[in-house]
């Protein structure tokens, strides 16, 4: 049996006094086990401390996870407009140098969430801070008195772009996805591709146009449940069959370089 491909997780920083600590959700941890059936390595949220071409070099896989925090404003040229707005600084120091150097190295990446959003800022693209807050805009957010299963409950529909990844996967051409964000994409970045898209029109999936790999964020959250949920199972299946065929090619380069 191949060795299962290994796929960088993104961590958040957060302080547990009196000590700061990097932290993973564990059904992101659990979606990329079960569903993607790679082994997941947590990438702390270090900064430069990270050597991101070292760390690609290893990794078969990127995952990008959600977050109560949200990408500093700064990044996109924006002000902040709430101080009460989350933040996490080392995860975007982190995070945000190593999409583009996935994309063109050929490591396979998923984004959910803030990891949607990130991708959107790596690539240029800006974020509303308060989608509730914009003219014509639906209120995104969950309900967070509610219990979880019902947080994640599917919220609204999202139409799929026809001819697109996740039309194809999805095999019809609308989904109904939970909704748990109050960021979203206000202009899409460079070379990304819309492939979903909710009722009030705001960008909910992209993928990144003539990428060599698997490269694909959506604002929603596939990881909850992810067994239970047919589409979002497929969707991490999809994932981990990039994340192998780049094991394998990196074993292969591996081999071939031995034999010389």
């Amino acid at each position: 049996m191949d060795p299962l491909p290994t796929i960088g997780v993104s961590a958040c920083r957060k302080f547990i006094a009196p000590h700061p600590f990097h932290a993973v959700g564990e059904k992101y941890l659990a979606a990329v086990s079960l569903a993607s059936r790679g082994l997941p390595l947590m990438i702390p949220a270090l900064g430069d401390a990270v050597d991101g071409d070292e760390l690609l070099s290893r990794l078969d896989g990127l995952f990008l996870t959600g977050s109560p925090s949200n990408v500093e404003p700064h990044h996109y040229r924006a002000a902040r407009i709430d101080p009460a707005i989350a933040h996490d600084p080392e995860r975007d120091a982190t995070t945000l140098p190593l999409i583009r150097r996935a994309v063109g190295s050929g490591v396979p990446l998923l984004a959910v969430c803030r990891g949607f959003q990130e991708m959107n800022v790596a690539f240029g693209g800006t974020l509303h801070q308060k989608v509730q807050e914009v003219d014509g805009l639906m209120d995104h957010r969950e309900d967070k008195s509610r219990p979880l299963a019902e947080q994640y409950a599917p919220a609204h529909p999202v139409r799929l772009e026809a001819g697109g990844f996740l039309a194809r996967l999805a095999r019809r051409s609308a989904l109904e996805v939970n909704s748990l964000h109050a960021q979203g994409v206000e202009r899409l970045g460079e070379d990304l591709e819309v492939e979903a898209t909710s009722p009030d029109g705001l960008v909910e999936a992209f993928r990144v146009r003539g990428a060599a790999t698997f490269a694909l964020g959506v604002q929603w959250h596939p990881e909850w449940k992810v067994l239970e949920n047919p589409f979002s199972r497929a969707l991490f299946e999809a994932f981990g069959d990039a994340c192998r065929a780049r094991a394998a090619a990196r074993r292969n380069h591996d081999l071939d370089t031995a034999v010389v």
